[in-house]
């Protein structure tokens, strides 16, 4: 036993004079056992070489297979590791973009409307997205692909085959998870600079105005009135822009709802839900695969000029667009004295939050 240990003393001593990496120096040690078990094995009982290093195989053969299981839950361990640390999202400097950072947003910074303030600012914005289906989907990628800082996504719903169609966040092998964890993947996976918080579960009031408050903008890609609805009330309530908008069979409309800086809020402009006969839903009506696309990107565009103040937003008007006649259209659309929703709150004009 003596004879060995000072074998593999001698063994790391040579191995850190010739600065040997530490597998180089455990794989000869490994080499040396399985030699000094072989010795075991073919020389008889009572040989003086097998008296010098212990006399019994199976002290060996222990000692061997403690050293594979400690081996392989160093593995395990380090898989782990490597796991976490792959989910864990990178915090930039604050003051400071990394060299990676500056290449990945390079085209952002180059514009004039946009440069290193603005790319600056969409890191240190909070943008939340209610609605993780086919509108959230490119919303989500493009704010994500863009370096906003802190997105927040809320949806109650799991990824079905059927979404695959339209809302490309998700994938096949995502079926049956949360919408919200597969679009969090996703959106990690594409940029580990930002943070992402999912939340799985529908957005009721009771929570609404405590979540907004959180965030700077809130876009609203819902499917389902009641919800747009407490939305647009949530977002008056706390003086959150909004960005809102609608599709159905090959029609898309959107605007920015900001009663808090002059424009009407989305009770202004559709102050009652349509029957739902006349409204069917995509599952109903059907829905051409590319146009939550379009729409969820004109979302992600007005969001980045909105944190920026780059050009004109949809502030004050309707853009409509039909993908089946290549038509768009914007209206005009102003506060509504009578609004229940925002007017009662005297916001028109006196300023929100920036």
């Amino acid at each position: 036993m003596i004879m060995v240990g000072a074998m593999v003393a001698s063994l790391w001593a040579i191995g850190w004079l010739m600065k040997a990496p530490y597998a180089v120096r455990w794989n000869m040690t490994g080499i040396l056992l399985v030699g000094v078990m072989l010795t075991h094995v073919i020389l008889p009982d009572g040989h003086p070489l097998r008296m010098a290093t212990g006399g019994d195989a199976r002290l060996w053969g222990l000692l061997i297979a403690f050293g594979f299981i400690v081996w392989g839950y160093r593995k395990v361990l380090a898989r782990l590791r490597a796991r976490v640390v792959q989910n864990e999202t990178p915090v930039a400097q604050p003051d400071s973009f990394s060299s990676t950072e500056l290449n990945r947003y390079a085209r952002h910074i180059i514009l004039r409307e946009i440069g290193g303030p603005g790319q600056k600012a969409l890191r240190n914005a909070r943008v939340l997205v209610v609605g993780a289906g086919g509108l959230g989907a490119p919303a989500l990628q493009y704010l994500a692909a863009a370096g906003i800082g802190t997105i927040g996504v809320i949806d109650d719903d799991v990824v079905e085959n059927a979404n695959l169609q339209r809302q490309v966040i998700h994938l096949d092998r995502t079926i049956g998870m949360p919408k919200v964890h597969s679009a969090a993947e996703a959106m990690r996976a594409q940029n580990p600079f930002v943070t992402v918080r999912p939340y799985h579960r529908r957005l009721e009031a009771d929570i609404a105005a405590e979540l907004f408050a959180d965030y700077d903008l809130v876009l609203d890609g819902t499917d389902n009135f009641t919800t747009r609805y407490l939305v647009n009330a949530t977002a008056v309530e706390t003086k959150t822009p909004l960005i809102a908008a609608a599709l159905t069979q090959w029609e898309g409309q959107i605007s920015l709802y900001d009663p808090a800086r002059g424009t009407p809020c989305y009770a202004c402009v559709f102050p009652t839900s349509p029957d739902p006969s006349l409204v069917p839903s995509c599952a109903e009506a059907g829905v051409i695969g590319p146009l939550p696309g379009v729409i969820g990107a004109m979302m992600a565009v007005e969001a980045i000029k909105q944190i920026t103040g780059a050009g004109e937003g949809l502030g004050g008007r309707l853009l409509i667009y039909d993908a089946l006649y290549a038509q768009v259209r914007t209206i005009g659309v102003k506060p509504r004295e009578d609004c229940t929703v925002c007017q009662g709150r005297g916001l028109h004009g006196q300023g929100g939050r920036s």
